[in-house]
Formats: C-alpha cells, structure tokens, sequence
C-alpha cells in the first residue's frame, strides 16, 4: 500500500515508521530541518527501547509523490486550509484520505444521519472551500491517541500509546477502513474500524475543548486542571454544555464526564498542545476545539453561555505576543 503521510512530524513520523515496518510503501512530505535532516540521515524512530531508522521518499512538494492509495495527514487542524492544494496533489480516484487532526473535522456532516447532512461548518472550512479541495467522499474519520516527539532534526521518540480509531463518515466497514485497520494493527497499533467515529472524535474531543483553552488562559498543567477544585468544576461546566450538544447530534458518550476528567488527570503535570503553542508564539487549534463546538450549539438550539465565554477570552489570548517562556513539550493528541 503507497501511503503519503502529509506532515511528518512527531505523530507523523511515528506513523511513518511503523507503517513502513508493516511493509507499506511510505512518503513523507516535511518541512524545515526536520526534513533536511530525514534526506540526510533518515528518520529515526525512539520506541520501547529500541531506535529503528528508515529512508523513505520524503519531500516538501507533496506533487512529487503522486497519486497515493491512501494520505494520512497530521497537521494541526487550522493549518489544512492553507495545505489542502497541496494534499489534493496526491489524491486518486479511490485515495482514501485519513484525518488524523484534532477536534471537528471539516467533512464532519457527510453522509450524517439527520437534516444537517452534507453541510460545511464556517468554524473550520470557512466558505466549504477545504470540502471542495478535499472531497469527503475520500474522507476517513482518525482519532489518535499515542503521544511522540521531536528530540531532534530527524529523530522520533515515542512516548506512549498505541491507541487510533478509524472509520467511515456513514459508518459503514468499508474494505478500505479495514484494510487500513489491518495494517497499523499489523504495524504494532491498536486500530480498530469503528461504526460510530463520530462519537470517538467528541470523546477525545471532550476533553480537548476544556483543558486546552483553560490551561492557556491559565498555564495550569492537566494535572492542575483536573484536580483543583475550582479549575475542575470551570472544566465540568464547559463539558456538560458540549455534552448536551454532542447528545443533540445523536453522539453517545460511553464514560461519563467525572470519570473524562479523570482520564486527563492521569497524563500528570503535562502541558497541553494549546499552551504549547502558546508559549512558543504559534496559531493555536481554537476553532476546530471550541469554536466549532459553539458553532454546532448554534444549530442544535443549545445555550453553551461558559463555552462562548471561555471562547472570547482565548481568542483574546490568541491575539497577544506570549508572555513565558517556551519548554520543551510533546506532541501527545491526547490531551
């Protein structure tokens, strides 16, 4: 199978790696140091105590690939927009594309049960240009659970985790999914087909949109956000309002919110991507997190009054040059 993984970075490169030990026929397209790196040397990934090294085609041209059979891409979320020409370049006729990005993703009411099908959402594909770039029937709903990072130019280490979830936009086991369920299996994941990838984005996501934007107002770490009284309720608060939302759009949660929480408390005094991002004076994932979520509240008639205003202060944040230092953090998704 020829797989292109569009953003090589930590995740991609743990992908990337592991796929091509399963036997696929792996592209990367990188940018930066990080790719002259990869030409030089290789990529090097860091797992379980073992360092495995491979030489695959990589680029910063995705156009030079080709046609793919299947693009997986592990770019932030408000960075597709702007890469969608790009990925485009490599899709075929049946090119299955996989977004492994976080929050909302923009084909979220393809083939949806309800009145809502079919439709764009402004928060994340402004205009539905990236539905027009990107059409959704290649679309294949991804939930990425490992943790991994860049220790330098060229080198992968993976933190923890083996967890991605897979599945079609209608639900349906599609031969596709399945044979790509089979191989990250095959490639030491544990990556199921799911029937309802929908309600594995807003588990994951659940999470997200509170402590994300919480602890970039606050630069409290998970740890922090889940067991301080106060930080734990304003995060309850926020959860409840999206939970209502989700339920609206026929989403089952399959834990409740307390013990959601609880799963992020475990991951310790770890910062999240969005205060990452923060401290290093990058664009923040505020629409694909929080903003589609008010968005979807909107449309479902619900009132989310702490998510809109949690909202307006992070978009404030956003709008400021950064106020500490950076450190060095993770890339783990799941936040």
């Amino acid at each position: 199978m020829r797989i292109a993984i569009f953003g090589a970075g930590a995740i991609g490169g743990l992908l990337g790696v592991k796929l091509h030990q399963a036997g696929a026929e792996i592209s990367l397209i990188a940018r930066g140091e990080h790719l002259a790196a990869i030409r030089a040397s290789g990529l090097t990934l860091r797992s379980e105590g073992q360092s495995t090294a491979i030489r695959p085609f990589c680029t910063d041209d995705a156009s030079r690939a080709g046609p793919q059979d299947a693009v997986i891409v592990t770019l932030k979320a408000h960075a597709l927009a702007a890469a969608a020409e790009s990925i485009a370049s490599l899709l075929g006729p049946r090119t299955a594309l996989v977004t492994a990005i976080n929050g909302i993703p923009y084909w979220y009411f393809y083939r949806a049960p309800g009145s809502f099908e079919n439709r764009t959402l402004e928060s994340v594909d402004p205009g539905g240009a990236i539905w027009r770039r990107l059409p959704p029937e290649h679309a294949i709903g991804c939930v990425v659970y490992p943790g991994a990072e860049i220790v330098e130019p060229g080198v992968v280490a993976h933190v923890y985790g083996n967890r991605i979830f897979l599945g079609e936009p209608d639900g349906s086991k599609s031969a596709r999914v399945e044979a790509l369920s089979d191989l990250m299996t095959e490639a030491g994941f544990d990556a199921p087909a799911r029937s309802r990838i929908r309600d594995d984005v807003w588990l994951k996501l659940w999470g997200n949109l509170a402590f994300n934007p919480l602890s970039a107002l606050t630069q409290a770490s998970l740890e922090r956000l889940a067991h301080t009284p106060g930080l734990r309720e304003t995060a309850r608060t926020m959860m409840g309002e999206a939970q209502a939302v989700a339920e609206a759009f026929g989403v089952q949660f399959p834990i409740t919110l307390e013990e959601r929480i609880d799963v992020a408390g475990k991951l310790g005094p770890h910062k999240t991507s969005m205060l990452q991002d923060l401290e290093r004076g990058r664009p923040m994932e505020i629409d694909a997190l929080l903003g589609a979520v008010v968005e979807l509240a909107g449309l479902a008639g619900k009132p989310v009054p702490f998510c809109r205003a949690i909202l307006a202060l992070l978009r404030e944040v956003a709008g400021k040059p950064p106020v500490i230092a950076a450190k060095p953090g993770h890339e783990i998704p799941a936040d």
